[in-house]
């Protein structure tokens, strides 16, 4: 599918796999409980789909994955950060079949010093932050492959130190595909990193890890799942927390706004509000935003995801009062800009389509790569442009191409 329909929308794109299975319109939309003429409007783009539940349903009747409705993944552009490396050589460090043996690592790699390691994981993990998603993936690979190195050579507590480091950027692997659409290797990743992790015993990191499984189910539309394993994770931890550190309480607080999501995206509004809940006393214990183990985790981060699950539920009040209220300039990047996106399908959905394309110029001026990577953003500017009565702007025009929907 890559690159054949990436000018599709996902109205379009359900059009176009309809046909191959030789379904009319009446027996699609039957088959998940709506009408031929919403069917028929969600085809011509007169009204817009982005809620992942129903994306979810209809990938499900037409047995395609939900990436295939979102058209993802799409291509990793190169940049001067990247070079000409990108997720091809990330699939190849994944699937290196040194990680699995005791051959690991290999003679020719000099291992790194803990110290080393420590300073290029949380270097990476910055970079995410700020959306440099080419530099984060080209130099991904040789980063795992020193990590593992750095395990299979150190011992003791220098080791369990290497262990941990290692699942941090098997983590950091995880999150990073999966905002680039490649979902079966995001869910390589986390378990890989739990792997890696599981001989220290360490809560903490495994805690963290967690949510890369959560996210790679996410990624993949098994919501359900995802709220159950936020539950079996939640459970896990909770023996750790009457010593919590800061850091264990914003793992606990961010694993309950991904469930958040999930159960928002199952379309579960009472397990979305006790989640968010849950988050909400966890970030009132920590007192104010913070940023422990790369996790953005506070009440700002909390009333993002209120926005977001707002409007998986289709409960644009709440997205459209709240949303532009939520001043999130102390977080980092990759966090701005998701929500931003959040504004803007609020925007678009109530037809105030001016603000809408304002905000997402905004945040494509932010981190363009972050933007053009996200189906949400792809999906508001070609169904803008496919509305406009007459010719589009040469600005909504110019969107289009910059995030590869328009030729």
């Amino acid at each position: 599918m890559r690159g054949r329909t990436s000018n599709l929308t996902i109205g379009e794109r359900v059009a176009w796999y309809r046909y191959r299975r030789g379904l009319s319109q009446e027996v699609l939309a039957g088959l998940i409980g709506r009408t031929a003429d919403w069917l028929g409007k969600i085809e011509n783009n007169r009204i817009e789909l982005d809620r992942l539940s129903v994306i979810k349903s209809l990938a499900e009747v037409l047995d395609v994955s939900l990436g295939d409705l979102l058209g993802e993944p799409g291509l990793l552009d190169w940049t001067g950060d990247s070079g000409t490396t990108t997720v091809p050589a990330l699939r190849a460090a994944l699937m290196n079949y040194r990680a699995l043996g005791p051959f690991s690592g290999g003679p020719e790699t000099e291992p790194s010093s803990v110290a080393v390691l420590r300073k290029e994981v949380g270097a990476l993990w910055d970079a995410y932050q700020d959306s440099r998603f080419a530099y984060v993936t080209g130099r991904l690979p040789d980063l795992l492959h020193r990590a593992q190195a750095a395990a299979d050579h150190h011992d003791g507590d220098d080791q369990d130190q290497a262990r941990r480091l290692l699942g941090l950027a098997y983590q950091l692997a995880a999150t990073q595909l999966t905002k680039l659409g490649e979902s079966d290797l995001a869910w390589i990743a986390a378990d890989r990193g739990l792997a890696a992790v599981r001989p220290t015993g360490d809560p903490l990191v495994t805690g963290s890890l967690f949510r890369s499984v959560g996210h790679a189910l996410h990624a993949t539309g098994r919501y359900t799942e995802a709220v159950r394993l936020i539950e079996d994770a939640a459970g896990y931890l909770e023996p750790h927390l009457s010593r919590a550190t800061p850091a264990l309480l914003s793992v606990y607080g961010s694993l309950f706004l991904s469930g958040s999501m999930a159960a928002a995206r199952s379309n579960d509004a009472g397990t979305t509000r006790t989640f968010l809940a849950t988050a909400d006393q966890a970030a009132a214990k920590l007192g104010a935003d913070a940023n422990h183990l790369w996790t953005a985790f506070g009440p700002t981060n909390v009333a993002i995801h209120r926005v977001a699950t707002a409007a998986e539920l289709g409960d644009l009040q709440v997205a459209i009062d709240l949303g532009p209220r939520v001043n999130t300039a102390g977080l980092p990047m990759e966090r701005r800009v998701r929500h931003a996106l959040e504004v803007a399908r609020a925007y678009s959905s109530w037809n105030r389509l001016d603000g809408a394309q304002a905000v997402l110029l905004d945040a494509e001026q932010m981190a363009p790569e972050q933007v053009r990577h996200h189906f949400l953003s792809r999906q508001l500017a070609l169904t803008w442009v496919r509305r406009q009565r007459g010719k589009p702007s040469a600005e909504l025009v110019g969107l289009a191409r910059r995030l590869k929907v328009l030729d």
